[in-house]
């Protein structure tokens, strides 16, 4: 029996805004890579891909142009076909080329990545798919692997819950938006030539990073939170703005901690952590604070359940639905701008932790995470951990380098060692002290 979950499938209220937001310069890919302990090998990383079209139906689809909506359609071209490696990666895609495979596959010699447009799926899909990808990968080459919750069996029939739309599923009675600062800190540095993506990456030791955390008793990721906030703070200040705006973080959440779902689509909500300069000087470990009491009161079931219920509810109005596509999108980018870009100054995210079997440890090195670019010339940072190594990558197409440098010296002058890679011009990177491993 052929394992097939669907041959056309409606798009979920963020994957609409994704395809929406698509443009000639502006695409939202993000990217996964594992460094394995020996080069790739494509043909095997190939079969275990065509392996995986079937398990995995939907990331192996294409975008179809409705009249009213975008939709997704099964992609029976060959393909996608594993390529080596470019110096920019997360490059913007078209939905006619490429066979209109909107997932990439990449190597360079130990390095095997995968770029996804987030239409497909979230970080924690693709954190899925990914996984399984690795693991097929490595009983290609003849290892034994064995399967787990994250690890999928290429030979299983694809569970439609794995491609419901979550959002959907748990909709709520009460539709509700949340207060947001509608106008922060804009933090827009000067944009790079098109094609130019500059990436930063700094590799922290996870017990150094929990060590400071805790001695705040926050989490790793609220630390690394505020950490970003004060060195933004910091920057407005030496700016001597006429008026200091708030310094507001834009932060996925994934909504399967709240909301049971086995998806691998998007289920995900962005939450906004901020301070407001305009008040006064605030101290590191205060602003740790408040991003600590900010993300635990706003990320409750009902507040959430309320302004996801909202964006569906505004995707399925009647009214909406009748104006043609071409005349959505014009109204998406101008709502994206006003809701999206306007009311933050950075975005952090964290897909969380790699955790994998020991059959499988043995050949792997570390994880990389790249989000993709921002529709404005902005840093974007993310964040992800395996074993002892934390993974933080600054992205963008911005030729500042402020953000990242002070971040990072920030760590360092905590007690926190980074070691730093980049694809910038060695001449342009700033950094003086990184703990003696860089």
């Amino acid at each position: 029996m052929e394992k097939n979950v669907f041959n056309w499938k409606k798009m979920d209220n963020a994957s609409m805004m994704y395809s929406s937001l698509q443009r000639e310069e502006y695409s939202a890919i993000y990217r996964y890579s594992v460094m394995l302990k020996k080069p790739v090998d494509p043909e095997a990383l190939q079969r275990a891909i065509d392996k995986a079209k079937p398990r995995f139906p939907g990331f192996f689809v294409q975008i179809r142009r409705g009249f009213f909506w975008y939709y997704f359609e099964k992609n029976n071209a060959p393909g996608p076909f594993v390529k080596k490696d470019v110096a920019e990666p997360c490059r913007p895609l078209r939905f006619n080329e490429d066979n209109g495979w909107l997932v990439r596959f990449f190597y360079y010699g130990c390095r095997l990545s995968v770029e996804i447009f987030h239409a497909l799926a979230d970080g924690a899909g693709t954190h899925v798919f990914f996984k399984s990808i690795i693991a097929q990968y490595l009983r290609e080459l003849g290892i034994s692997v064995p399967y787990e919750s994250e690890i999928l069996n290429m030979d299983d029939m694809p569970s439609p819950e794995e491609w419901e739309d979550a959002y959907t599923r748990h909709l709520g009675k009460v539709s509700k938006s949340q207060p947001l600062i509608k106008h922060a800190y804009q933090n827009i540095g000067t944009s790079e030539p098109f094609y130019t993506f500059n990436v930063t990456m700094g590799f922290i030791p996870v017990d150094k990073l929990k060590q400071r955390a805790k001695e705040r008793k926050v989490s790793v990721s609220e630390y690394v939170g505020a950490v970003l906030m004060y060195v933004l703070m910091k920057k407005q200040k030496s700016e001597k703005p006429i008026k200091e705006r708030p310094i507001a973080l834009a932060v996925p959440v994934n909504l399967r901690a709240l909301f049971p779902s086995k998806t691998l689509r998007n289920f995900i909500l962005v939450i906004q952590p901020h301070i407001d300069p305009s008040l006064g000087d605030y101290s590191f470990d205060e602003i740790a604070e408040l991003t600590h009491h900010y993300l635990r009161t706003h990320t409750n079931r009902h507040e959430i359940r309320a302004r996801f219920t909202r964006n569906v509810k505004l995707q399925n109005n009647r009214a909406l639905m009748l104006i043609p596509r071409v005349i959505k999108n014009t109204i998406m980018h101008i709502s994206y701008y006003k809701t999206g870009v306007k009311p933050f100054s950075a975005t952090m995210t964290n897909p969380g932790v790699f955790i994998l079997p020991r059959e499988m440890k043995e050949h792997i090195s570390h994880f990389e995470v790249i989000q993709g670019q921002n529709v404005v010339p902005r840093t974007t940072l993310s964040m992800l951990s395996y074993e002892n190594t934390m993974e933080i990558t600054f992205s963008g197409t911005q030729v500042e380098t402020d953000i990242e440098r002070e971040l990072f010296r920030f760590l360092v002058r905590d007690g926190v060692p980074v070691k730093i890679e980049s694809n910038r011009d060695r001449s342009k990177i700033e950094y003086i002290d990184f703990g003696g491993e860089e």
